[in-house]
């Protein structure tokens, strides 16, 4: 089996010859260079910074040095891939709005880009000179003393040669020893270089690669794709609405005015009451078409916001209705909608099941949330679970962040209540 880590290829018998000594060397190596290559801005921008903290330029530069860990970061997660692992995700995530002011303001608020700067700080000034001293002793030493017989043969005019620039060894005999125990000590090198390259690779993915930041921004993260959810699931309902709106309704407005000016034309007899009979189905046809285009995503929601639709939904009521509604302004389109179709499904279970005589749908906006209320006299014992629309009801709301409220005991009077956080917008100005 083909080793997936350096851990398991220093287990196997055949590590020596396997691509591991030369990738461990090889990350180690590319660790002191980045170590170097990222000392010189950092160093330069935290002593420039400090310096010029009291001008106006220095607190800048010193925030935007903050920054240089996110580089480090990406740089040292396509490194680990030399260590056997695959592309790593980043730990950042997409800010919720477009724009370098929101990149910048959600960067400096995730523990990721903390934790890569300390990184950078700690390559910068700990990490790369270990790197370049592990890599000294286990492959640069037992180079030079493998390569002496070369430089006696090249300098010292086959006599004598200086080994790692502190002793002299004479003659061919004692360079080719040192040779050979250059060669063993490089063989030993590459078993110390797996586990130190290895231990190098834990520690950098300890200090930069995702670790959960908590279940805070899991549950943010969360929200924020059920509100991408709930946002293409609107706009995907106002689609199918004017597809129906300027497709089939237009085909079947035609239809029924060819059969209108056909039953004028015919003769009176069985086909004049045929094609007067196709006309009345296509009228029944075009009515609830029409009735199913208002219940998909009503214009008049659209066009004129929450409380005009609660209106027009009180008066298709079969159940009188009493409104109450005090909305200052329009709401985010996946709020009122929401809103919309808690009321007229409300509306409509209190028209099949409650046997009331009245209801009454109330509203508002305090304290950053809408609030509707919908009462009727009926005999009570709505229950919210069990499978119901009024589940469903509750499940869409939640989307929201909002809460779905319900008592209804036996006998009545039922109150339904709901509450989405949101803020209003004057749309008229």
């Amino acid at each position: 089996m083909h080793p997936r880590n350096v851990w398991q290829a220093l287990s196997g018998p055949r590590y020596l010859l396997s691509s591991w000594p030369w990738r461990s060397a090889g990350y180690l190596l590319s660790g002191a260079a980045a170590g170097v290559v990222v000392l010189v801005p950092v160093t330069l921008a935290v002593v420039l910074g400090g310096a010029l903290s009291l001008v106006a330029v220095g607190l800048p530069l010193l925030a935007l040095t903050a920054l240089t860990g996110i580089p480090v970061g990406a740089m040292e997660r396509a490194r680990l891939r030399l260590m056997g692992r695959a592309a790593l995700p980043g730990p950042h995530r997409r800010p919720a709005e477009p724009g370098l002011w929101s990149w910048l303001t959600f960067r400096y608020r995730e523990p990721a880009t903390w934790r890569e700067l300390a990184y950078a700080l700690l390559l910068a000034t700990v990490l790369w000179p270990l790197d370049a001293l592990a890599l000294a002793a286990c492959v640069a030493v037992p180079l030079s003393l493998m390569s002496t017989p070369a430089v006696m043969h090249v300098y010292g005019n086959g006599e004598e040669a200086r080994v790692v620039k502190e002793w002299t060894v004479t003659g061919r005999p004692e360079a080719v020893a040192v040779a050979a125990v250059g060669l063993v000590l490089l063989a030993l090198g590459g078993y110390f270089l797996g586990p130190l390259a290895g231990a190098r690779a834990a520690l950098t993915r300890l200090l930069i690669l995702d670790r959960d930041d908590g279940p805070g921004d899991r549950v943010t993260e969360l929200t924020r794709s059920r509100m991408r959810l709930v946002d293409a699931f609107e706009a995907e309902r106002r689609r199918i609405e004017r597809d129906l709106h300027d497709g089939a309704q237009q085909r079947i407005v035609a239809l029924t005015m060819t059969l209108g000016l056909a039953r004028l034309d015919a003769p009176p007899g069985p086909l004049a009451d045929q094609l007067t009979k196709a006309h009345q189905e296509a009228g029944q046809a075009l009515a609830e078409l029409r009735e199913l285009i208002h219940g998909i995503h009503p214009k008049v929601l659209a066009d004129y916001g929450l409380e005009a639709a609660v209106c027009d939904a009180a008066d298709r009521s079969t159940t009188p209705v009493d409104l109450d509604l005090a909305l200052p302004g329009r709401f985010p389109e996946a709020v009122e909608a929401a809103a919309y179709f808690v009321v007229r499904e409300a509306l409509a279970n209190i028209a099949k099941h409650s046997g009331a005589s009245r209801a009454e749908v109330s509203g508002g906006h305090a304290a950053g949330r809408l609030f509707l209320e919908i009462r009727d006299d009926g005999r009570g014992g709505a229950r919210t679970g069990g499978g119901t629309g009024l589940t469903g009801l509750a499940d869409r709301v939640s989307v929201l962040d909002g809460r779905l409220a319900l008592s209804s005991p036996t006998g009545g009077p039922t109150l339904l209540r709901v509450e989405i956080p949101c803020e209003w917008t004057d749309r008229s100005a």
